[in-house]
């Protein structure tokens, strides 16, 4: 039907309802949305107009009519223009974006001057909305519409890598990702592939359409795109691969390479083509050669030198895929000959093949799948695994970096083989080997968005990479020692667990930042790993040194959760002394105290702040470290009297240890709250029946304890002792040499318990309780010897004969006399007091033991020159008959005060009153009397007097005198002074000594006037 058949109202009405629909598609294209909308929203904007001359009535004029047919006429135009682009490839919408927005902003000036026309038919009736369309009119017909900036910078370097021939996989993989996410195609091969066949049917378009121009620029784009990993068809290359294969079969296994054909050859450079193209002679030459040699004036055909009427040039698409089959086959060739030469078990023969795979992955990306296709990976990552020769190892680590270098497969391929298993070892081996390591390691964690997550996932599940990874962060390899920390922080932020590992490797760092200055739920989890950790006492100091002690110290202000992992942190970390100096100097020890008497705290927290101060008491520090943030020593009487408390309310072994030991320590470290604890506390009756304890080690610290308590309050141990089964588990303590602290404490007990007691001492002979001592005196250490043979003054008691003998057949006395020559000054002085006591005994035994036969015979008898009788160790306990003498004799000499005061009282029991001659001549034939002489002149006051009274003893012998008198008399001279009535205690004595002397000299004369005058 003829237009102006047809009433202009309904003209109207169908022009009205076409710009609708065409402004509705215009907003839904994906591709140049913003040049679409400027459209759709300008056809928006005319509908009004076009409802206004339905109201109106607009005449039915000529140029109207006209007006409105040209209306039309370019909206079809742009709903055509909407149509066209509205299914295509969204690859294809962006390499021709340049062109669209041309066409968008044509249509819409034509839509904007037939808007003109229109408003200017019908004056009259749009008068009321005059301005509106005037200013509509003018927008759409000055409309300029621009690509938008992020996409013109994709096409310029798309059109200038393809310029360049840039054919790598690299850039291919980057254009199209550019591409990709410019139209928001998914980067994942199914949709790659998919829009790559959607761009081919443009191509193929193109081709139909005849426009050799576009068809050529398009199948340039889609052969670099689909160079891209995730364009790439691997069931499509491994196909082409094995066809490929096929063909050379047949060519001897010798041949490396296929000759190029004449063809293939550029006319001008003279060699293999890459892009050929034809000219109007037939003549076929390299784009860029021919582009050249037609720029630098030439007009003739490179090849035949004939005059060129047409200068354009036509790509020679079958010849050009000739060309890439015959590389395609030489590549094949080269891959079968390095197969051949890694096989071949010769170092260099293997250098050889690394280094045509080198080229071979230079040459052309394809080849890096083709390489996995072909097996060769398979081979050098096994020889990698294998091979003792360094460079080998470097140089396989070298060509598979260039191998998987921005290739996702080839990475993944490695990943998954045992080539993970094979590179990482190699991180911790010659710094040639590791750099190459750690480069390529490098690479295989890269994708083409940074990160290949999954990948560093893997990483972290092989035990000893982050091990390696750490070792090469310390290392003097700086390239390595950036690669290994990158690959480190990645790993960490990954998975926080490897946090841990990085710890256990020795990298402390992350760990104690995340305590420092990590949030709350990355602090407790990085404690906790702490806590778990085995650390020696270096690391702990080096964690302790990097400031992990303040924030652990912050978290006991937490909840009772944070409190406790903080406790377990600060525990464990305390096991070093410079921890336990950080510790007191944050004034962390306070805290710990009063969070410890805190009485609505969990039994769990109690036990940690035990367990703490257990710590800082431990390896003889004591008080040491209990003090507070300036350096004051805390006050030990509370914690002494809340431990012992705590004594009474604990319920488990594992709140007493702690707690005891504590004690322990600051009892040791101060003896005077010994007494305090004693009496304040009621510690004895406290700790006693800890002895009997189920646990060893409580029983083990409370004998401890009550060897110090012993020492103030003897007999409320006494009673505990004498009850049912408790002496017992004494004399058990006394023979446990697995704890010599032990062994020391329960002889220490008993030393401190009353002598007096006679009914303890019957009941531990009964108890094989000297048996038990004397073993400690074989096989005990030091101080529990020192203890053992103080517990035994209650058996040598001089008094009591039997248990003398008992104390001698248990063969004591050779092991006394051994103390004499070896044992600690402190062992030696009781040693001696304890021969002291048997010898003691010796004359009632002497005289109880006397011969009744004839004295006629007596010459056939051994008398003892010091008793007159004859004597033995085991019925008379003789000190001469156990060979003690030379020893006693000897502690004189030492000029030790403590044991020459013994050794006199021990060498005196040697001088009976009223017949000391035998016992003196014993004493000069042995030497011991001028070593006696001796102590008047360094000993002290005490020692002094001790000697003064034995030298009187002896002095009443007549020979003695004439043979030490003079020597005697000089060194008593100079101690009484010129004055004999020197008040002194010291001076009386030697005055009484040195009148003895003067009584029994061989002359009357007096060398001291006034003695007899």
């Amino acid at each position: 039907m003829a237009l102006e058949l047809i009433p202009i109202g309904t003209i109207l009405a169908v022009l009205t309802n076409q710009v609708i629909k065409t402004a509705q598609a215009a907003k839904d294209i994906l591709v140049e949305k913003d040049s679409f909308r400027v459209l759709s929203k300008h056809l928006f904007d005319i509908e009004p107009v076009l409802k206004e001359l339905q109201l109106q009535e607009l005449n039915d004029s000529q140029a109207a009519r006209l007006a409105l047919e040209s209306l039309e006429t370019d909206v079809k135009k742009a709903s055509s223009l909407i149509e066209k682009y509205r299914n295509r490839s969204r690859f294809y919408l962006l390499v021709r974006c340049r062109y669209i927005v041309k066409e968008v902003e044509q249509v819409t000036r034509d839509i904007g001057r037939s808007l003109a026309a229109l408003s200017l038919a019908n004056t009259e009736v749009l008068s009321n909305i005059s301005d509106q369309v005037n200013r509509l009119q003018n927008e759409m017909q000055r409309v300029e519409l621009e690509t938008s900036h992020s996409q013109l910078q994709i096409i310029d370097k798309l059109n200038q890598g393809i310029k360049d021939q840039k054919w790598d996989q690299g850039f291919a993989n980057d254009m199209l990702e550019e591409i990709a996410r410019a139209v928001g195609v998914n980067v994942e091969p199914s949709a790659i592939n998919e829009e790559l066949e959607s761009f081919r049917k443009e191509k193929e378009e193109a081709a139909h359409r005849k426009e050799k121009a576009e068809e050529y620029f398009l199948q340039q784009v889609i052969a670099l795109l689909s160079r891209a990993d995730a364009a790439i068809n691997y069931k499509e290359l491994r196909t082409r691969y094995i066809q490929r294969f096929r063909v050379i079969v047949g060519y001897d296994e010798r041949e490396e390479q296929i000759p190029p054909l004449n063809a293939f050859v550029c006319p001008i450079n003279q060699t293999t083509m890459v892009d050929p193209v034809s000219l109007c002679t037939g003549t076929t030459c390299e784009r860029v050669a021919i582009e050249a040699w037609l720029e630098s004036g030439e007009k003739t055909d490179p090849g035949t030198g004939e005059v060129l009427q047409d200068t354009s040039l036509r790509s020679n698409l079958l010849l050009r895929q000739s060309i890439e089959e015959w590389r395609e086959l030489n590549y094949c060739l080269k891959i079968r000959c390095c197969k051949r030469n890694l096989s071949s078990g010769s170092d260099e023969s293997v250098k050889e093949a690394l280094c045509q795979i080198q080229e071979l992955v230079r040459e052309d990306s394809v080849n890096k799948d083709w390489i996995f296709i072909g097996g060769l990976a398979d081979i050098i990552i096994s020889i990698l695994g294998n091979s003792r020769n360094k460079d080998v190892k470097r140089r396989i680590l070298i060509t598979l970096k260039e191998v998987v270098e921005g290739h996702a497969r080839s990475k993944e391929q490695v990943v998954e083989s045992k080539g993970w298993d094979y590179i990482i070892p190699c991180l911790g081996r010659d710094p040639s080997i590791s750099k190459a390591a750690i480069a390529l390691l490098f690479e295989l964690l890269q994708d083409r968005s940074g990160w290949n997550v999954s990948a560093c996932k893997k990483l972290s599940e092989q035990c000893s990479s982050i091990l390696f990874l750490v070792t090469l962060l310390r290392g003097p390899e700086t390239e390595s020692s950036e690669y290994a920390k990158k690959i480190l922080d990645k790993l960490l932020d990954v998975d926080e667990k490897n946090i841990s590992c990085a710890a256990r490797s020795g990298w402390y760092n992350p760990l104690v930042d995340r305590i420092v200055q990590g949030p709350q739920s990355s602090r407790t989890s990085m404690v906790t790993y702490l806590v778990d950790m085995e650390l020696v006492d270096a690391n702990l100091e080096i964690i302790g040194k990097m400031g992990v002690i303040p924030p652990l110290l912050e978290m006991l202000l937490g909840r009772s959760e944070s409190k406790e992992l903080s406790l377990r942190a600060l525990v464990k970390l305390s096991s070093c002394g410079a921890n336990k100096e950080l510790l007191a100097a944050s004034d962390g020890v306070s805290h710990v105290i009063k969070l410890m008497f805190t009485s609505h705290e969990r039994p769990a927290i109690t036990i940690k702040c035990c367990e703490l101060l257990e710590k800082l008491t431990s390896d003889g520090d004591g008080i040491k470290f209990l003090v507070n943030g300036r350096g004051t020593q805390l006050e030990l009487e509370p914690i002494i009297t809340g431990m012992l408390a705590f004594q009474q309310s604990a319920s488990s072994s594992n709140a007493r240890r702690p707690a005891l030991r504590v004690i322990l320590a600051i009892c040791n470290s101060e003896p005077e709250l010994v007494k305090k604890a004693v009496l304040a506390a009621n510690g004895i009756s406290i700790v006693l029946p800890l002895i009997d304890h189920s646990d060893s080690e409580i029983r083990e610290v409370a004998i401890n304890l009550l060897f110090l308590f012993s020492q103030h309050e003897p007999h409320g141990v006494v009673e505990y002792l004498l009850r049912p089964r408790r002496l017992e588990a004494l004399v058990g303590f006394l023979e446990n040499e697995d704890k010599s602290d032990v062994q020391m404490a329960a002889a220490g007990l008993l030393a401190n318990l009353p002598k007096s007691e006679v009914s303890l001492t019957t009941r531990l002979i009964e108890l094989d309780g000297v048996d038990a001592i004397v073993k400690v005196l074989r096989s005990g250490t030091m101080e529990a010897k020192e203890n053992a043979l103080s517990a035994l003054f209650r058996f040598t008691d001089p008094a009591n004969v039997e248990s003398q003998r008992i104390v001698v057949e248990q063969g004591v006395y050779p092991l006394l006399v051994n103390f004499l020559r070896v044992g600690s000054v402190t062992a030696k002085a009781r040693a001696a007091a304890l021969i002291g006591n048997l010898s003691m005994s010796t004359p009632r035994l002497v005289m109880a033991t006397k011969p009744s036969f004839c004295w006629c015979f007596s010459a056939r008898v051994h008398l003892c020159p010091a008793h007159g009788s004859k004597c033995s160790v085991a019925s008379t306990f003789c000190l001469l008959e156990a060979n003690a003498l030379p020893d006693l004799v000897e502690l004189l000499r030492l000029q030790v005060h403590a044991t020459a005061y013994e050794a006199i009282q021990a060498l005196s029991t040697l001088v009976r009153e009223g017949s000391p001659n035998r016992g003196a001549t014993t004493l000069h034939e042995a030497n011991a009397i001028r070593p006696l002489l001796e102590i008047l002149t360094w000993g002290m006051d005490s020692l002094k007097e001790e000697a003064l009274g034995f030298l009187e003893k002896i002095f009443h012998s007549k020979d003695i005198v004439e043979h030490y008198g003079s020597t005697a008399k000089l060194l008593l001279v100079s101690m009484t002074g010129r004055n004999i009535h020197d008040e002194s205690h010291i001076g009386r004595r030697a005055a009484r000594v040195l009148s003895l002397l003067e009584r029994y000299s061989k002359s009357s004369t007096s060398i001291i006037p006034g003695i007899y005058g």
